[in-house]
């Protein structure tokens, strides 16, 4: 079997696969071809490939051998037919790309797409969302502070003491409770909104404050994911979501929702209330 690995577009900087990578397939026996530059933006150049003992090849070489082709992301409706009788796997989203998915399937192409493993525990190894998500949380915050006029944690100076940074964080997945984790350690003054009363005893335990909205719908079995909520509740949860905005300085967002766009939590009218200043990350806006 030959595996291809592609190059992925800007601004993307993973590869699918880094030399370890492919060294561990080629050891059992699988032939690798890779990409010119597939890895440069990943610090894995072509000779690291070369290396391990993987063949480093044009795109159009890549795919005319390769029984198999990684990429992160969807390869475009112009390279599919290209790809006919393949498999590809990747992180490609298919529930929000009706049109792309609707012509892999039509040009015979078995497609694995990661992001909808189930998060159970048999599937732990593949879980790509958790892992990336978590990766997210973290970068969001620092990403936040380095962004921010001021500081995160309090200061107490010869002129005075600063006040600690207020973060409100939208959504207690993986990605919002290591958002959370990330900026106490910065030392901010953290709340947390999440549809899922099941979360309130885990943001708790992180030293946040957890914003609670009571008649939220049943979400035990969205694997981890929020669901849709009554337009009652919607009020109510808007009216609390403003308060605590008003008096942040930063948000950051990251509720989901899968196979439907991302819930629309912070409003213009909101925006409009906030502090000048004020930094919002929004990790939730590729299915927003």
């Amino acid at each position: 079997m030959i595996i291809g690995l592609l190059r992925e577009s800007l601004p993307e900087t993973r590869v699918s696969l880094t030399d370890e990578g492919v060294m561990a397939l080629i050891k059992k026996g699988i032939d690798v071809v890779v990409e010119q530059g597939a890895g440069v933006r990943a610090f894995c150049d072509d000779d690291a490939y070369r290396k391990v003992g993987a063949r480093v090849l044009s795109a159009a070489e890549v795919i005319e051998q390769s029984a198999v082709v990684l990429c992160i992301h969807p390869p475009s409706l112009n390279l599919l037919p290209s790809l006919k009788g393949k498999v590809i796997v990747g992180a490609y989203q298919p529930l929000y790309q009706k049109e792309w998915a609707t012509t892999v399937a039509s040009n015979n192409i078995t497609c694995f797409s990661l992001d909808m493993l189930p998060r159970t525990t048999r599937a732990q190894a593949m879980d790509i969302l958790s892992s990336q998500a978590n990766i997210a949380g973290y970068k969001a915050v620092l990403l936040a502070a380095t962004t921010y006029s001021r500081y995160f944690p309090m200061f107490m100076t010869a002129a005075g003491s600063i006040a600690p940074a207020k973060v409100l964080i939208l959504g207690a997945g993986v990605a919002g409770l290591q958002a959370i984790a990330t900026a106490k350690r910065l030392g901010a003054v953290v709340e947390v909104f999440d549809t899922r009363p099941a979360v309130k005893e885990e943001v708790m335990s992180l030293g946040a404050k957890f914003i609670e909205v009571e008649g939220a719908a049943d979400a035990s079995k969205a694997g981890g994911y929020a669901v849709e909520q009554s337009a009652d509740y919607l009020q109510r949860q808007a009216e609390r979501i403003a308060a605590a905005a008003a008096k942040a300085d930063i948000v950051i967002t990251t509720a989901q929702i899968p196979g439907k766009k991302a819930p629309i939590l912070i409003t213009e009218q909101m925006i409009g209330s906030m502090r000048a200043g004020t930094v919002i990350i929004d990790l939730a806006a590729a299915t927003g």
